[in-house]
């Protein structure tokens, strides 16, 4: 489910291209923070793998919350749209799009 959640975030981003997601995740225990632009992922956090087939958020991962931040995204001064979304509440916002 969290593979086809990523993919999801992935193509909201190609629809709303003025947005970055990030997402706040639980990945093999430990927590992680992704970035989502453009249809890429990338983690914050941990190492990102150079083959696009392997998900930045595995299956398995726990999203915790998902940031929509305005791009470009600045991590010093980042300007929120939203902030704290739950993946129900960000569900609503996919479907929106059509993803």
């Amino acid at each position: 489910m969290v593979e086809v959640a990523g993919k999801r975030l992935e193509q909201y981003t190609m629809k709303r291209p003025q947005e970055v997601l990030i997402v706040t995740a639980e990945v093999e225990g430990e927590q992680d923070q992704i970035a989502i632009y453009k249809g890429f992922s990338s983690s914050l956090v941990r190492s990102t793998s150079f083959d696009p087939d392997i998900p930045v958020l595995p299956e398995g991962a726990k999203i915790i919350n998902i940031d929509r931040v305005a791009s470009p995204y600045n991590p010093d001064a980042p300007q929120y749209i939203q902030q704290g979304l739950s993946w129900e509440t960000m569900q609503a916002l996919l479907m929106e799009v059509g993803v």
